[in-house]
């Protein structure tokens, strides 16, 4: 019989914390007792809030999903003061090893939206085009697992309900994508809305986002590039009066899913490189690089930009009022 590993760290954790409209969270200590690790901190809030325990075994890089074997202030209905959370570490891992740790405390008393999403079933198809840019070739078949994605691109009401700002340069207009917004500032949103919903939205991969532009199955270019079939489907320079418009107000793709062509260009998951040629299997793309991709055009684009193989890179600490983004969940 296996006996569990012992837990092997430096004492050393550089600890976050994270600041809501009436949360605060600070002092934050942590120290192993026995075979557990305690995080003391301290809460200021004006009602009792969600308080979630978060750990980087990167420095910070990357955020797995809310610790599940904890004890003590964490869960819902958290008030203030000074706070304590135990998490039974060998319950949830075999070991913990490094001196690259860190915590995040997050205290959360808003509601966060559950995004509405469209199921994708899996299957292989052609990615890629014969006719397009030279980073749009060779066509090469990928093969996918069955996903969800947003139904719409996310809003600005939806950003302020999971942030508490707005970055948008067109205000105004709630039901509006969301624009401005970085790369890095969307893993930030993703990791509060799986903190408080417990689940693990993610941005498209950049052949899931193909994939379900394409309808799911691959069977088509919808819509295709011109400006005439364009009009019905998509916003883009010569119909969007020089502005994002509301989400769902133009027809869906077969698959009804919104917006996936013009409005907004859209982040995906992967750093931006020429396309691979072998036959892939639930291709994440690059494991680096400078940039990351962005798909679909926007409102500022002509037709020559607006189709489901326009692909561009674009860095990923930048914001622009063209930018925007939608949701995957994976199928669990």
């Amino acid at each position: 019989m296996m006996t569990k590993m012992k837990i092997v760290f430096s004492l050393f954790f550089l600890i976050t914390c994270f600041v809501t409209h009436a949360q605060k969270v600070s002092n934050i200590h942590a120290e192993q007792r026995g075979q557990d690790i305690v995080v003391l901190y301290s809460l200021e809030t004006t009602s009792p809030c969600e308080v979630s325990l978060l750990l980087s075994q990167d420095n910070g890089a990357t955020w797995g999903s809310p610790l599940k074997n904890v004890s003590g202030d964490v869960g819902k209905n958290i008030s203030g003061g000074e706070k304590q959370i135990a998490w039974k570490v060998l319950d949830e891992q075999e070991y913990l090893v490094g001196d690259k740790m860190k915590f995040k405390v997050i205290a959360n008393g808003r509601k966060f939206f559950e995004p509405e999403m469209v199921f994708v079933e899996g299957g292989t198809f052609q990615m890629g085009s014969i006719s397009g840019e030279s980073d749009d070739k060779p066509i090469h078949l990928e093969t996918l697992r069955s996903f969800n994605i947003g139904k719409y691109e996310v809003t600005q009401a939806q950003w302020k309900a999971v942030m508490g700002t707005n970055p948008s340069d067109f205000t105004g207009c709630n039901n509006c994508p969301v624009e401005t917004v970085s790369w890095n500032e969307v893993q930030e949103f993703i990791m509060q809305i799986n903190s408080q919903t417990g689940k693990n939205y993610r941005l498209p991969s950049e052949a899931e986002w193909e994939y379900a532009a394409k309808g799911g199955k691959g069977e088509g270019e919808f819509p295709i590039s011109d400006s005439e079939s364009l009009n019905s489907t998509a916003w883009f320079v010569e119909n969007s009066n020089s502005e994002p418009h509301g989400v769902g107000g133009k027809k869906p793709n077969e698959l009804g899913v919104y917006d996936m062509i013009g409005n907004l260009w859209e982040w995906c998951a992967d750093w931006y490189g020429d396309c691979n040629s072998n036959n892939e299997t639930n291709l994440t793309g690059k494991s680096s690089g400078k940039s990351r991709v962005i798909r679909g055009g926007s409102w500022y684009n002509d037709s020559s930009f607006c189709n489901t193989t326009f692909r561009m890179g674009y860095e990923p600490n930048n914001s622009d009022r063209y930018v925007g983004f939608r949701l995957v969940l994976p199928v669990e």
